[in-house]
């Protein structure tokens, strides 16, 4: 009864604002429900933040909990749900968000919604899901309640053709999708030179004379504490681990948002790294040698670097079978060498660090490349704007 009476409050405070004028110029951006400090809308904020363009009025969307997440940046904060957060949201020109906004939240039709999405998507998504495992809900619900918003959609940013054929299949979206590829890897084409990777790993406190492996898992649906808090599950032993590394590689953790506070302290050894909050993946991405993953779509990202993958899918059937399903055969198209046992990680994460050159196939991460990866050229941004003002 509580929250019904809140979400009634701020719904009419919301609608009651939306009586006056939209503003123009005023953008407003979020990452993973007010969150996060990153990701697309972080890419297209600091686009435009350097046009230093008077016209433009740029706000950020965080909860109050995550206020700390801006760092020392000059940031027009909103904090999410507040008095001020209802009357920029209800009178701003431009929404630009990652993820879902709240079911009970009203969009006027003066305002764009340009959702930009998280990920290219390897795992079945919204109205293409045939199983459920998220706690507190159904997969009808999921489905209905997933509608209602992409319906809000004005605009859809695709990364590539795969991802908007698939787009308009699991968002029954009908609107105008942007070609632009991801705002978030522009940086992966501007900064991918060794001044840059010198500069971001000395930022880190990472050794300029090492191998950088990082580890970026998705999350499991059905690996939950509660409604809407899940768990983080390391799969390989900690110390087998550091004996791999020896005193070549290090190795970095990056658990996907919806874990990431759940880590405990994974290890004191100096080898071991975990930048699961507030670092931007993107420079991971840049200081690494070798990405290992799962089914997380950061492998689409990583890939515009032609760097070597690692495929760790230590529970494939399970995840494949009883929670997602994939839209293509991991197993067969990774651009990498694909494991699922403890022990052959261990041996590719070895041969790697011994010899990288050996390691994979450059052939099949080149094809990977050419299909997922052409609308990508560092101009993701700069697209956006020019396609919806």
């Amino acid at each position: 009864m509580k929250q019904k009476i809140i979400t009634f409050v701020l719904t009419l405070v919301f609608n009651i604002f939306k009586l006056l004028p939209i503003k123009r110029g005023v953008y407003i951006f979020e990452s993973q429900y007010g969150g996060r400090f990153d990701d697309n809308p972080k890419a297209v904020y600091d686009y435009l933040k350097k046009q230093d363009n008077a016209e433009h009025k740029l706000f950020w969307s965080i909860r109050y909990r995550d206020r700390n997440i801006v760092g020392e940046e000059d940031v027009n904060v909103l904090y999410r749900f507040s008095l001020r957060w209802l009357y920029y949201m209800a009178r701003a020109e431009f929404w630009i968000i990652n993820a879902r906004m709240p079911q009970w939240l009203p969009k006027r039709k003066e305002t764009k919604y340009v959702q930009t999405w998280h990920g290219t998507p390897l795992k079945k998504l919204a109205l293409d899901m045939d199983t459920f495992g998220m706690p507190g809900s159904s997969l009808e619900n999921y489905k209905k309640n997933f509608l209602a918003e992409t319906q809000k959609w004005d605009y859809l940013v695709a990364p590539n053709q795969y991802s908007k054929e698939i787009f308009k299949s699991c968002f029954a979206f009908e609107k105008t999708f942007i070609e632009s590829g991801y705002p978030r890897n522009d940086v992966l084409y501007q900064k991918n030179n060794p001044e840059d990777i010198r500069a971001i790993k000395e930022r880190l406190g990472l050794p300029l004379d090492k191998k950088v492996i990082l580890y970026a898992p998705t999350w499991r649906d059905d690996y939950y504490i509660s409604k809407g808090k899940y768990k983080f599950h390391v799969p390989f032993d900690m110390n087998q681990l550091i004996d791999v590394l020896g005193n070549d590689a290090v190795f970095i953790f990056r658990a996907h948002y919806l874990v990431a506070e759940s880590l405990d302290e994974l290890s004191t050894h100096p080898n071991v790294f975990n930048f699961s909050t507030n670092v931007d993946i993107s420079d991971l991405y840049l200081v690494s040698d070798l990405l290992v993953t799962d089914y997380s779509s950061v492998f689409f990202d990583y890939a515009n670097l032609k760097r070597p993958m690692l495929f760790y899918a230590y529970d494939y059937e399970h995840y494949r079978d009883n929670l997602r399903g994939f839209y293509f055969d991991l197993e067969q198209d990774a651009p990498g060498p694909f494991v699922t046992e403890e022990n052959r990680f261990y041996k590719k994460l070895k041969t790697f660090i011994e010899d990288a050159e050996s390691y994979g196939t450059k052939e099949k991460l080149y094809q990977f490349y050419n299909e997922f990866c052409l609308w990508e050229d560092g101009n993701a941004s700069k697209k956006i704007i020019d396609n919806i003002r």
